[in-house]
């Protein structure tokens, strides 16, 4: 029992600590996503090791230690998306004069059929604006019936699981389709007119996962999220970006994001929101994500039930708040932190290119 114990906590560690390196192999930047099962694991494995702990045996100490610094470590990356942290983004309530903006995120898995279940979550709700991803051409048909209410759109639905389609009852201006760094890989970017008049800048993405079925590495994708990150660093207008990023919100990739992009995380100090996977409560990691500049407070967030896909929907209302930027901060990047900003992205070029 104590050597299997052993082992155990020797993989916990390894499991911790391979993150920790800076490399974009999928295998390693994977172990980015469970850290709250690699938590609740090794508290439980903490517990029985000191049941079974001879205190004479310095290499069961060492192990010991070892472990108790992996839980401690994953323990620090996962509270700040506990209620015990502060709110990056402070609660308001509802505008009456249309500043708001209500944001409906799903991922639609593309070879499923459930697109009744999904237009119910879309009048569950009612959202001003719709971005589904992993969309092909049945399922540009199948949400045809949206465009009744929702008579904007931007559409690119491809077969390769990439596609996208952005259904907006708002007023869309100026709407582009990039292909960052792939030729087979989508992101949209415009702007929307709310009713209140004000305009707000989209930016919606779905890069690569750390998956050897799309990509041995992560180089490409952390190269698209800081790409469009540093383009919003530079306007202090508002700005959403939202999509299935393909990695989770406590990953360091997400972080820099954050930091080169000077956006607010919602979860912060509420929860983790997971998204995926629906259809496996013990493995389960937020994989989409909605990130906004410091005009907007939070009016409401919620990941919506199961529809069917392998990602649970996620809908977020933002209310354009005058003075909100001096009551909300966050983080920035240091000179190092700039300077591996610039390396990623240029190391996700050179891979284009290649």
């Amino acid at each position: 029992m104590k050597i299997v114990l052993v082992i155990l906590a020797l993989l916990l560690v390894i499991a911790t600590a391979l993150p920790l390196l800076r490399f974009d192999q999928w295998w390693i930047r994977v172990l980015d996503f469970p850290r709250g099962q690699i938590t609740i694991a090794g508290i439980v494995l903490l517990a029985l090791y000191l049941y079974f702990w001879n205190t004479q045996r310095v290499y069961e100490s060492v192990v010991l230690g070892l472990l108790v610094m992996a839980v401690g470590y994953q323990v620090v990356k996962m509270f700040p998306y506990t209620a015990l942290m502060p709110k990056q983004v402070l609660a308001t309530e509802s505008r009456s004069d249309g500043g708001n903006l209500k944001l409906l995120v799903a991922n639609v898995m593309m070879e499923n059929r459930e697109s009744g279940a999904f237009l119910d979550v879309v009048h569950e709700y009612d959202p001003d604006m719709i971005l589904t991803v992993e969309t092909d051409e049945w399922w540009e048909e199948a949400l045809r019936p949206l465009e009744e209410q929702y008579p904007n759109s931007l559409k690119i639905p491809l077969d390769n699981t990439y596609g996208m389609l952005v259904h907006s009852r708002l007023e869309i201006i100026d709407p582009e389709i990039r292909f960052i760094l792939k030729d087979s890989i989508p992101s949209m970017h415009m702007q929307v007119v709310l009713p209140s008049e004000d305009r707000v800048f989209m930016h919606f993405v779905h890069p690569d996962p750390p998956n050897p079925k799309y990509t041995t590495e992560t180089t490409e994708r952390d190269a698209e999220l800081l790409i469009v990150g540093r383009e919003v660093a530079k306007r202090d207008e508002p700005t959403i970006i939202a999509g299935d990023f393909n990695d989770v919100a406590w990953s360091y990739t997400t972080s820099l994001f954050q930091k080169a992009s000077g956006l607010l995380d919602p979860r912060i100090g509420r929860g983790t929101y997971n998204t995926f996977n629906a259809r496996n409560p013990l493995l389960r990691w937020p994989l989409d994500h909605v990130f906004h500049s410091d005009h907007f407070k939070l009016v409401r967030m919620e990941t919506g039930s199961a529809w069917g896909s392998d990602h649970f929907p996620i809908f977020i209302e933002l209310s354009l708040v005058r003075g909100a930027e001096a009551e909300q901060e966050g983080a920035d990047t240091n000179r190092a932190e700039k300077k591996e900003v610039d390396e990623k992205i240029e190391d996700g070029k050179q891979q284009k290119d290649e």
